[in-house]
C-alpha cells in the first residue's frame, strides 16, 4: 500500500473522512467518527505526531503535506 492509502486506513477508511487539506507540515482532516482513527497506524506511516480535537485530526507529516493531501483526496 502507498503512504496515502495507509493514511486513509489510519483515519478509519475513506467512508470516515469528511475532508483533507494540506497545511505546511500537516494534514488537517475532519472525520465522522474519531473513535475509528488509529493513531499508532498513522505514526507507522512516518507521521511525527497526531493531534486529535474532536472530529478534527491533524497528522504531522512534514513538508510533504500538500502532496500527501492531494494523494489522499485522489483516493476518496
Amino acid at each position: 500500500m502507498s503512504k496515502a492509502e495507509d493514511i486513509v486506513a489510519g483515519l478509519g477508511g475513506a467512508a470516515n473522512i469528511v475532508e483533507v487539506e494540506g497545511c505546511i507540515t500537516r494534514l488537517r482532516t475532519e472525520v465522522k467518527d474519531p473513535g475509528r482513527v488509529d493513531e499508532k497506524a498513522l505514526r507507522a506511516t512516518g507521521a511525527h505526531g497526531v493531534v486529535v480535537a474532536g472530529t478534527i485530526i491533524q497528522v504531522v507529516v512534514g513538508p510533504e503535506a500538500d502532496m500527501l493531501a492531494d494523494d489522499v483526496n485522489d483516493l476518496l
